[in-house]
């Protein structure tokens, strides 16, 4: 069984199809990792594990290329024309006119393609790896198929791996699948036509290690990763006209016709049935030209499309050229295949339900800003202890954290565990009081096995409590009384009915 990536062979190896000693097998490598000889002799053989990014135009290039228009051309036309004719102001104000729509479109595109760039630029900085049964650190674009690679929470996973050992591993693979939901991991190879969300011995570069360790070997780097195939169907996009720039072309195409038919007619209407002298008659022939172009016509184009690129920028939109925003806003329905996590990746609870309450929450992200409200009528969460100890449990048993950066509030760990957070901070509840008031002693990790996760805490008083939380059915089984209404009662599942 040989490797080869996809530059080399037409088949790329279905990895997750393949029980790990097959992988280590067939990558010619052991737990123990490469030596740096065999590392060095790889790299050289795959290249960088970096993106590939595309050609970039050259900045002269760019610039040129905003005065291809054919608005543009009859402009600069005009220019030359009025400064032969001595007209030196007019020719000025028409050349600046070009030049400064050249200058938007120019900067505006560069601020694009820096921010694309920022996007390509999806590779964790750094990697741990066993090398020669030594671990270390190393840069992540030097990591080689065959690596063995060590996974922790908080990681960025720096290229595509095959699971060899995992603990309560769980990924977020939102950037590739949409699925806000972080994956359980396990080291079982699937069928070898399992899409991919569901080889869940896999975990691809640029996802989020939300949970748990791993340790796994590379298969893919750079452009070979299932990112790096992502990135290159991008770049073999066709380049569509937007429909603003259509209609431009035809009315600059009829407009240049009209003004050469009108500034012909004049010239031989004046020259042969009036006999004026040639110099007069083209003077005034090339003065009706010039008077017919609308010089301002591409000016007030390009200051409106960089008005509405501006206020898609202060909504974090990358527009990379001036006329798209026109195309945009033309849109009426965007279709996708799920209900905006592509776009956000961020869960909101919007309904509390316990036995006898159910409550709306307002507010949509991880910003604790929002309010409660029964029945469409809002309410102080206070005036619900129930409600309050379910939330402190939420807050508690929780792995996550949430912070505040440059007015965003930011999720580390899971999107669920994150929105349980956010509920709690709307109820009132500061994470960082409730847990000095009630540290956590120790934990019981959420596993597929049994559904739930708990944790010990104790009070300054010495008091104990566990927190649970988890599929309902775990934790119902787990109970034989529930509070409700301030009130301690018995309950029986096999009835159904409290006692």
């Amino acid at each position: 069984m040989q490797h080869e990536q996809a530059s080399t062979s037409d088949k790329t190896p279905m990895w997750h199809s393949y029980s790990a000693q097959q992988v280590l097998e067939a990558l010619k490598t052991e737990h123990a990792g490469l030596s740096q000889a065999e590392a060095r002799r790889r790299f050289e053989q795959y290249g960088a594990n970096r993106l590939k990014p595309p050609k970039p135009e050259s900045a002269i290039i760019r610039l040129l290329l905003q005065f291809h228009n054919v608005l543009i051309y009859i402009l600069l036309g005009a220019s030359v024309m009025t400064a032969f004719l001595g007209h030196w102001v007019d020719s000025g104000v028409i050349l600046g006119v070009v030049v400064i729509n050249a200058i938007i479109g120019f900067v505006q595109e560069g601020k694009a393609e820096k921010a694309l760039n920022a996007i390509r630029r999806m590779l964790s900085l750094n990697a741990v790896v066993l090398r020669e049964v030594q671990r270390m650190q190393i840069p992540a674009e030097a990591l080689v198929p065959g690596d063995i690679v060590l996974l922790q929470s908080g990681d960025k996973v720096p290229a595509d791996i095959r699971l060899l050992i995992c603990k309560n591993l769980r990924i977020e693979e939102a950037a590739l699948t949409g699925e806000s939901e972080a994956v359980e991991k396990s080291t079982q190879a699937v069928d070898a036509v399992t899409a991919i969300g569901d080889r869940f011995c896999m975990v691809y570069s640029g996802t989020l290690v939300v949970y748990g360790q791993g340790t796994g070997v590379v298969v893919a780097t750079g452009q070979h990763t299932e990112i790096g195939h992502i990135s290159q169907m991008i770049a073999q996009v066709d380049k569509l006209v937007s429909p603003l720039l259509r209609q431009m072309a035809i009315f600059g195409r009829w407009l240049t016709n009209a003004i050469l038919l009108l500034a012909t007619s004049i010239f031989v209407y004046g020259l042969l049935l009036h006999d004026y002298p040639v110099s007069e008659i083209f003077m005034a022939a090339i003065s009706m030209a010039i008077a017919a172009i609308p010089e301002g016509l591409p000016a007030i184009m390009t200051i409106t499309l960089a008005l509405g690129v501006q206020n898609m920028a202060r909504r974090s939109a990358i527009v990379r050229k001036l006329p798209a925003v026109e195309t945009l806003g033309a849109v009426t329905v965007i279709c996708t295949d799920k209900t905006g996590t592509l776009t956000r990746n961020e869960m909101t609870v919007q309904d509390v339900i316990t036995a006898h309450d159910q409550l709306q929450v307002s507010g949509v992200g991880y910003a604790p800003t929002g309010g409660f409200s029964r029945d469409g009528k809002e309410i102080s969460i206070t005036d619900y202890a129930d409600m309050l100890d379910m939330f402190r449990t939420g807050l508690l048993c929780n792995d996550a954290s949430l912070h505040q950066r440059d007015g965003t509030w930011i999720i580390h760990g899971d999107p669920t565990e994150g929105a349980l957070i956010t509920l709690a901070m709307k109820a009132g509840l500061d994470p960082v009081f409730e847990q000095e008031t009630l540290p956590r002693t120790d934990v019981i990790p959420f596993e597929s096995e049994h559904r739930f996760m708990a944790t010990l805490h104790h009070d300054h008083a010495g008091h104990s409590l566990i927190y649970v939380k988890g599929a309902p059915e775990e934790v119902l089984a787990m109970c034989s009384h529930q509070r409700s209404q301030g009130k301690i009662i018995s309950f029986s599942l096999t009835s159904g009915t409290p006692k």
